[in-house]
């Protein structure tokens, strides 16, 4: 992480990295985002209005997810010209600042690289979403079809319900039905499979996210500690800054720390509540019941009737 200690040397795969393999980079990646505003609504709107109706829907989310991704990336690429901006800014201050917004600004590149990483994982859970989309598309046809020999049999029966075209199309009707019957089962079954299997892509990514950017932080402030804020007089010379050693080692314990972090050792574990159980909870004493009616008489007889 430290500038000539890692962001210009091959890092070596972190332990979530091997534990958990990152994947390939996104396909959504470019250069030129952040200049197609317009065409990211077109985008949207042209997902939700062609393609089979039954993933219409699905479709437009997938494309509003892929704009997120794009401002995710803008967001990524300018905090890191903010963290060169701030070390070079710093260059030319006194040996203290100078050296802790070196130091930060190492932190600050370094939240911007996690960010770019998160892409690559968001595309992930996207892209699973994408395999519910294309199954509700193939089920479509089917959908159409067993309604197109509904709307045929009714409207021989009513203008020639003697038609010996209404017995095959009935036939005709039963295969569709089984035929329809399979590819829902099967559209159910993957949209819950490639679902849970969505959102774990995009939690677990966004739990170690978060979990990464608070480590950052927190090595961050100890950094700020190395800066003397107190206030000096006119003509007072401020000791000699000699944090050089303590801060260089921050940074190498920062980028330990992120490089050892694992989703076993996640900090933050959540906690459910699903149900509350009545059973468990104490009767309420007599005495207490007693006293509290005793209260409300003494209140209805002191305010009297209301109109």
């Amino acid at each position: 992480m430290h500038r000539t200690y890692s962001l210009r040397e091959q890092r070596a795969p972190t332990a979530a990295q091997l534990q958990a393999p990152p994947p390939p980079t996104s396909s959504t990646k470019s250069k030129f985002f952040g200049k197609a505003g317009i065409a990211s609504s077109f985008r949207k709107t042209v997902a939700g209005a062609t393609g089979p109706e039954l993933s219409r829907k699905l479709s437009q989310y997938i494309k509003m997810e892929k704009n997120v991704m794009r401002a995710i990336e803008i967001t990524a690429r300018e905090r890191r010209d903010v963290a060169k901006q701030l070390s070079l800014w710093g260059e030319s201050q006194d040996d203290d600042v100078s050296d802790v917004t070196d130091k930060l600004g190492v932190l600050i590149y370094e939240i911007g690289e996690l960010e770019d990483q998160y892409i690559d994982k968001y595309d992930q859970y996207r892209l699973t979403l994408k395999g519910v989309r294309d199954i509700e598309s193939s089920v479509q046809p089917s959908r159409d079809r067993k309604q197109k020999i509904t709307d045929e049999i009714a409207h021989l029966k009513y203008k020639d319900p003697e038609s010996p075209k209404i017995h095959t199309l009935e036939q005709e009707l039963v295969r569709a039905e089984a035929e329809s019957l399979v590819a829902e089962a099967q559209l159910s079954n993957i949209t819950r499979e490639q679902l849970k299997a969505a959102f774990n892509y995009l939690f677990d990514a966004t739990r170690e996210l978060a979990e990464k950017y608070a480590l950052i932080a927190g090595y961050g402030k100890a950094v700020l500690e190395l800066l003397d804020d107190s206030s000096v007089t006119p003509g007072e010379v401020r000791p000699a800054y000699d944090g050089y050693e303590a801060s260089k080692q921050i940074i190498i314990d920062c980028e330990n720390a992120l490089a050892s972090w694992t989703l076993d050792g996640a900090a933050v574990k959540p906690t459910l509540s699903l149900h509350h159980d009545y059973e468990d909870e104490e009767p309420a004493d007599e005495s207490e019941i007693a006293d509290a009616e005793e209260e409300f008489a003494k209140h209805d007889e002191t305010n009297g009737p209301t109109a």
